[in-house]
């Protein structure tokens, strides 16, 4: 079986407040989006915002808390300025600046943010992984 994602699903402790966040960003919710979940096409795969009580609770463990910040998502950008703008309007929408945009010992640029449930954003330009024209990412050999 080939590696992939298809899903990935972040649990939040109020609907509204995050899906208002990433509609700051310019993100809209699919029509797939139901009563408790909200879902974004993204590129290749999908993002959904879930409760996290409901979260736990269908993942078979109603009891559990649900943490945040072990895991990075990142999005990759073509020009600094890009990484720039988007770090601007994260903070304006609410996110928690965790380090600001700059340039990286391994020879890129990038800066880290987390929404308002604390899930932690890396926003980077990689020179050494060029995107696609529709901002894919496919890891050189």
């Amino acid at each position: 079986m080939d590696p992939r994602i298809t899903l990935i699903t972040l649990g939040v402790a109020d609907l509204a407040r995050s899906e208002a966040f990433y509609a700051a960003l310019g993100w809209r919710p699919s029509a797939q989006s139901q009563e408790g979940v909200r879902f974004y096409q993204m590129n290749g795969m999908a993002l959904a915002l879930f409760g996290r009580d409901a979260l736990a609770a269908d993942q078979g463990r109603p009891d559990a808390a649900l943490g945040t910040g072990a895991v990075t998502l990142a999005q990759n950008l073509s020009e600094e300025a890009a990484v720039d703008r988007l770090w601007e309007e994260a903070l304006a929408a609410g996110a928690t600046p965790l380090k600001a945009p700059e340039k990286v010992f391994w020879g890129g640029y990038s800066g880290y943010f987390a929404d308002p449930d604390g899930h932690v954003w890396e926003i980077a330009v990689n020179p050494f992984w060029p995107l696609g024209t529709d901002g894919s990412l496919t890891l050189p050999d």
